[in-house]
């Protein structure tokens, strides 16, 4: 039995309705992603390519490899599965809630926010960019722990180099503040100032590990459009490890399709995929 539209004979590789369901088993146990059945082509397409990387004639041989523990190929598996789909100032709002937190903040000591799903970086910049906006400073008393479970869109984050079509909504005013352009970004880039950059730290997170990289407490942690891809007991799991991260008045955003109904013992609403802790978890 074949997985999808095309037939054995059309694809590269046999992909077997068995072989969907090991891959779907694999990424669950490690990632804590559950594919559902119309991802069966998207996952063919983007683990065809490993296969020709690795010199495997088959899936079923690929997935051997993988359930043996072959640890330089379970990086690169989990990266060809994830997606990662971002732009800066993405979900504006969240970003006004974030600098009237940051101006509320009358105590003197440094800030610290969390940006777990942070991808190729656009998210905590415009986490920096709100920062400095807020604080009027290039160097605000804020720090900001970036994290993604693909070390290819952290490397890429961390450079800070983006084409120049992917600041084309923000005013020019964020641009000259923010962004340089010129020889050092290469022809049809801009390069993200290098005092943003040292606002940030960049490091890969599986938010399935039993134990996290990051430290509290924490006033705000971004944690956008990941959800989606965790059935709920998942959710629940890791919004119940949100919780003594964050200080008492700390904000958690998710995105705009996700809800934590199922977890209102951890948090409450206040509108629009903003949450704070509820009196129960604190």
């Amino acid at each position: 039995m074949t997985i999808g539209d095309k037939s054995t004979s059309q694809r590269e590789f046999e992909f077997t309705a068995a072989d969907f369901e090991r891959v779907r088993k694999l990424i669950y146990a490690h990632a804590g992603i559950a594919l559902s059945d119309n991802k069966q082509d998207m996952v063919y397409s983007r683990l065809a390519r490993r296969l020709r990387a690795s010199g495997d004639r088959t899936f079923a041989q690929y997935l051997v490899r993988l359930e043996r523990g072959d640890a330089q190929e379970w990086e690169p598996f989990i990266n060809s599965l994830t997606t990662n789909l971002t732009s800066f100032f993405r979900e504006a709002h969240h970003f006004e809630v974030l600098s009237k937190h940051l101006k509320s903040i009358v105590e003197k000591r440094p800030i610290r926010i969390w940006c777990s799903a942070a991808s190729t970086g656009e998210e905590p910049y415009s986490i920096a960019m709100t920062a400095v906006e807020a604080f009027n400073s290039l160097t605000p008393p804020v720090s900001i722990i970036a994290s993604d479970l693909d070390t290819n869109v952290l490397a890429q984050g961390e450079r800070g180099v983006y084409p120049a079509e992917r600041i084309a909504k923000l005013t020019p005013e964020q641009v000259s503040r923010h962004f340089l352009k010129g020889s050092v970004a290469g022809a049809g880039n801009v390069e993200v100032r290098p005092e943003l950059r040292r606002l940030i730290t960049f490091r890969r997170v599986n938010l399935l590990d039993a134990a996290w990289p990051v430290q509290g407490p924490l006033d705000a942690i971004f944690c956008r459009n990941v959800m989606i891809y965790f059935d709920k007991q998942t959710q629940y799991g890791i919004l119940k490890k949100f919780v003594p991260l964050l200080r008492e008045d700390g904000l958690l955003f998710a995105g705009h399709s996700e809800s934590f109904l199922h977890a209102t013992d951890l948090f409450r609403s206040l509108g629009r995929t903003t949450y704070a802790r509820a009196a129960a978890g604190c």
